[in-house]
């Protein structure tokens, strides 16, 4: 009974349902024997000892992977606590303009030249001004008395005490003057004096004397064809223009526009100069004024790679006598002599005097002679 209770135990697994008893064959209660169907040791011990063994390596390796988890998990919170604290410090201790230093911008490639032309001009152009010729006119219909705008042209910063050089013809015919700064700041114009012959007139605003910076004076004698020259100026009305070029002749002689007399030694370039650059700085290399943008040749009255300025060493000299005396006053002999091809036809050398009017120096001179 013992042992057919024990089979009875081993044998419920294979029961199909709780109500249904299998049956077995026949036993003999003598025998000694196990029959090898009651023992199923592959399917029942083997695999579930297996299955144990591989449970228990697999929960230990997951134990060990979240303990090394955490412990990297902690160890990169504690690096990342430390960096922003470093980082926090460093802001706190030093000045906050060198906070910038923490962007980065990418660095505009330009060549040297390029870098020297732009310094130049963000140099020169405070020292240059916009000059608007303002001129009185009645309207037809209502007889009221208007001002309205007739020209305009360029100038620059002679001195601190609010001196102006422009050109001539830029002021002609005004009855009122406005002169406009870099940072669009506008002050009246007084005409403090003007050479016509040389195409040179002086101004003076009431500017503050933070806003007045003189462009720095060079020397026009030097001069070599072939150099680098750049031109500031307001063509078309477009303030602060800047144009390059190279001189492309010295000593030329151009007519002044407002009496046809003779400016010698002026300067001839390529660099663009348009309606509006007329009083405008003309710069060597260096930002040392060279001379005075004033006229083109141009048959249609836009730039055609011929500009013509005056030079800087006949201007200051004429500045000087206008600040000073507010008219400038030349040496004359006040003769009239026969030109050079009557001279070479007689076959005479020298000066051919036609005249000398009682009124002038050579006149004064003979009569006390006499």
């Amino acid at each position: 009974m013992a042992a057919y209770s024990l089979l009875s135990t081993l044998s419920s697994p294979f029961s199909r349902s709780p109500n249904r008893t299998p049956k077995l064959p026949p036993l003999s209660l003598t025998s000694t024997s196990k029959p090898s169907f009651l023992f199923p040791t592959r399917k029942l011990s083997l695999p579930s000892l297996h299955s144990l063994i591989f449970n228990q390596s697999k929960n230990s390796s997951n134990n060990n992977s979240s303990n090394n988890y955490i412990v990297s998990s902690a160890f990169d919170s504690f690096f990342i606590l430390c960096t922003s604290l470093a980082l926090s410090f460093s802001l706190f201790v030093t000045d906050v303009g060198a906070a910038s230093a923490f962007v980065v911008t990418p660095p505009r490639k330009l060549q040297s030249d390029e870098l020297a032309t732009v310094r130049l001009f963000q140099e020169n152009t405070p020292s240059v001004v916009y000059i608007t010729n303002l001129a009185v006119r009645q309207d037809a219909f209502t007889l009221d008395v208007l001002e309205v705008p007739q020209g305009s042209g360029s100038g620059f910063v002679w001195d601190t005490d609010g001196h102006i050089v422009t050109n001539y013809h830029v002021i002609r015919g005004a009855s009122d003057l406005k002169v406009t700064f870099a940072d669009q700041t506008t002050y009246d114009a007084k005409v403090v004096g003007f050479d016509q012959d040389k195409d040179v007139a002086v101004l003076r605003v009431d500017a503050p004397k933070d806003k007045l910076r003189p462009i720095p004076i060079g020397v026009s004698a030097d001069l070599l064809v072939g150099q680098k020259v750049y031109a500031i100026g307001n063509p078309f009305g477009l303030d602060h223009t800047l144009t390059t070029g190279v001189i492309s002749g010295l000593r030329r002689e151009i007519s002044s526009a407002a009496t046809g007399r003779p400016i010698q030694d002026v300067i001839q370039t390529d660099a663009a100069i348009n309606p509006g650059n007329s009083g405008g700085p003309l710069l060597d290399s260096s930002g040392n004024l060279i001379g005075i943008n004033t006229a083109i040749y141009s048959p249609s009255g836009a730039n055609s790679g011929v500009g013509f300025s005056i030079p800087v060493d006949t201007v200051s000299g004429i500045v000087d006598q206008l600040v000073k005396f507010g008219k400038v006053t030349r040496p004359i002999l006040g003769i009239k002599f026969a030109p050079d091809q009557s001279v070479e036809q007689l076959g005479v050398s020298g000066v051919l005097v036609l005249d000398a009017p009682a009124n002038g120096p050579a006149g004064k001179a003979l009569t006390f002679n006499i």
